[in-house]
Protein backbone atom coordinates (compact mmCIF):
# COMPACT_ATOMS: atom_id res chain seq x y z
CA UNK A 1 0.00 0.00 0.00
CA UNK A 2 1.14 3.16 -1.00
CA UNK A 3 -0.15 6.82 0.63
CA UNK A 4 0.82 9.84 -1.49
CA UNK A 5 0.16 13.84 -0.06
CA UNK A 6 0.13 16.77 -1.95
CA UNK A 7 0.65 20.16 -1.07
CA UNK A 8 1.20 23.41 -2.06
CA UNK A 9 -0.61 25.04 -4.95
CA UNK A 10 -2.64 28.57 -4.41
CA UNK A 11 -3.36 31.47 -6.76
CA UNK A 12 -0.40 32.89 -8.59
CA UNK A 13 -0.50 35.76 -11.34
CA UNK A 14 0.96 34.81 -15.11
CA UNK A 15 4.88 34.23 -14.82
CA UNK A 16 4.51 33.37 -11.55
CA UNK A 17 5.87 30.64 -9.97
CA UNK A 18 4.48 27.80 -7.54
CA UNK A 19 6.22 24.34 -6.11
CA UNK A 20 4.34 21.17 -5.74
CA UNK A 21 5.05 18.35 -2.95
CA UNK A 22 3.91 14.76 -3.43
CA UNK A 23 5.35 12.44 0.00
CA UNK A 24 5.51 9.65 -0.50
CA UNK A 25 4.97 6.69 2.31
CA UNK A 26 4.49 3.16 2.48
CA UNK A 27 5.80 0.48 0.03
CA UNK A 28 7.47 2.38 -2.25
CA UNK A 29 10.02 0.38 -4.18
CA UNK A 30 12.86 1.34 -6.26
CA UNK A 31 10.68 0.53 -9.59
CA UNK A 32 8.02 2.62 -9.24
CA UNK A 33 7.00 5.82 -11.42
CA UNK A 34 5.52 8.71 -9.67
CA UNK A 35 3.66 11.50 -11.91
CA UNK A 36 1.85 14.46 -12.08
CA UNK A 37 -1.52 15.12 -13.68
CA UNK A 38 -3.80 18.05 -13.87
CA UNK A 39 -7.76 18.36 -14.57
CA UNK A 40 -9.14 21.75 -15.43
CA UNK A 41 -12.54 22.61 -15.53
CA UNK A 42 -14.28 20.79 -17.58
CA UNK A 43 -11.63 18.43 -19.52
CA UNK A 44 -10.19 15.85 -18.37
CA UNK A 45 -6.92 14.71 -16.84
CA UNK A 46 -3.96 15.31 -18.43
CA UNK A 47 -0.43 14.30 -18.21
CA UNK A 48 2.21 17.10 -16.92
CA UNK A 49 5.48 15.16 -15.92
CA UNK A 50 6.63 12.00 -14.45
CA UNK A 51 9.89 11.00 -13.00
CA UNK A 52 11.13 6.99 -12.66
CA UNK A 53 12.01 6.57 -8.93
CA UNK A 54 15.13 4.11 -9.52
CA UNK A 55 17.31 5.67 -11.85
CA UNK A 56 15.66 9.38 -11.98
CA UNK A 57 14.15 8.96 -16.10
CA UNK A 58 11.80 12.08 -16.62
CA UNK A 59 9.18 13.15 -18.42
CA UNK A 60 7.41 16.17 -19.81
CA UNK A 61 4.19 17.05 -21.90
CA UNK A 62 5.06 19.29 -24.12
CA UNK A 63 2.87 22.36 -23.11
CA UNK A 64 5.18 22.55 -19.76
CA UNK A 65 8.59 21.42 -21.64
CA UNK A 66 10.92 24.23 -20.26
CA UNK A 67 8.81 25.35 -17.58
CA UNK A 68 7.98 22.55 -15.43
CA UNK A 69 10.66 20.41 -13.54
CA UNK A 70 10.22 17.60 -11.50
CA UNK A 71 12.63 16.53 -8.85
CA UNK A 72 12.90 14.70 -5.60
CA UNK A 73 14.71 15.10 -2.46
CA UNK A 74 17.79 13.35 -0.95
CA UNK A 75 15.80 11.01 1.05
CA UNK A 76 13.79 9.90 -2.20
CA UNK A 77 10.52 10.40 -0.49
CA UNK A 78 9.41 13.10 -1.75
CA UNK A 79 9.16 14.35 -5.54
CA UNK A 80 8.42 18.16 -6.12
CA UNK A 81 7.33 19.60 -9.32
CA UNK A 82 8.73 23.39 -9.90
CA UNK A 83 6.58 25.30 -12.33
CA UNK A 84 7.74 28.39 -13.23
CA UNK A 85 6.87 30.99 -16.47
CA UNK A 86 2.77 29.95 -15.22
CA UNK A 87 0.50 30.46 -18.04
CA UNK A 88 -3.69 31.13 -17.20
CA UNK A 89 -4.03 27.95 -19.10
CA UNK A 90 -2.18 25.65 -16.39
CA UNK A 91 -4.74 26.19 -14.16
CA UNK A 92 -6.47 23.29 -12.55
CA UNK A 93 -6.18 20.57 -9.81
CA UNK A 94 -2.93 18.49 -9.77
CA UNK A 95 -2.57 15.45 -8.81
CA UNK A 96 0.45 12.86 -7.69
CA UNK A 97 0.20 9.36 -8.91
CA UNK A 98 2.37 6.07 -8.31
CA UNK A 99 2.42 3.77 -11.23
CA UNK A 100 4.85 0.55 -11.91
CA UNK A 101 8.45 1.31 -13.34
CA UNK A 102 7.46 -0.69 -16.88
CA UNK A 103 3.95 0.91 -17.71
CA UNK A 104 3.90 4.54 -19.58
CA UNK A 105 4.28 7.36 -17.59
CA UNK A 106 2.31 9.51 -19.96
CA UNK A 107 -0.76 7.69 -19.28
CA UNK A 108 -2.94 8.09 -16.43
CA UNK A 109 -4.58 4.35 -16.66
CA UNK A 110 -0.90 3.13 -15.29
CA UNK A 111 -1.10 4.32 -11.87
CA UNK A 112 -2.11 2.58 -9.54
CA UNK A 113 -2.45 5.16 -6.42
CA UNK A 114 -3.30 8.85 -6.24
CA UNK A 115 -3.04 11.09 -4.20
CA UNK A 116 -5.93 14.15 -3.27
CA UNK A 117 -5.38 16.94 -6.03
CA UNK A 118 -4.65 20.65 -5.09
CA UNK A 119 -5.83 23.48 -6.73
CA UNK A 120 -3.79 25.37 -8.57
CA UNK A 121 -5.16 28.62 -10.07
CA UNK A 122 -3.29 31.29 -12.57
CA UNK A 123 -4.46 34.62 -13.32
CA UNK A 124 -4.38 36.68 -15.97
Amino acid sequence: QVQLTVSGGGLVQAGGSLRLSCAASGRILSYYTIGWFRQAPGKERDFVAAMKWGNGDTFYSPSVRGRFTIARDNTGSTVYIQMNALKPEDTGVYSCAVAEEDKRPQVQYSYEYWGRGTQVTVSS
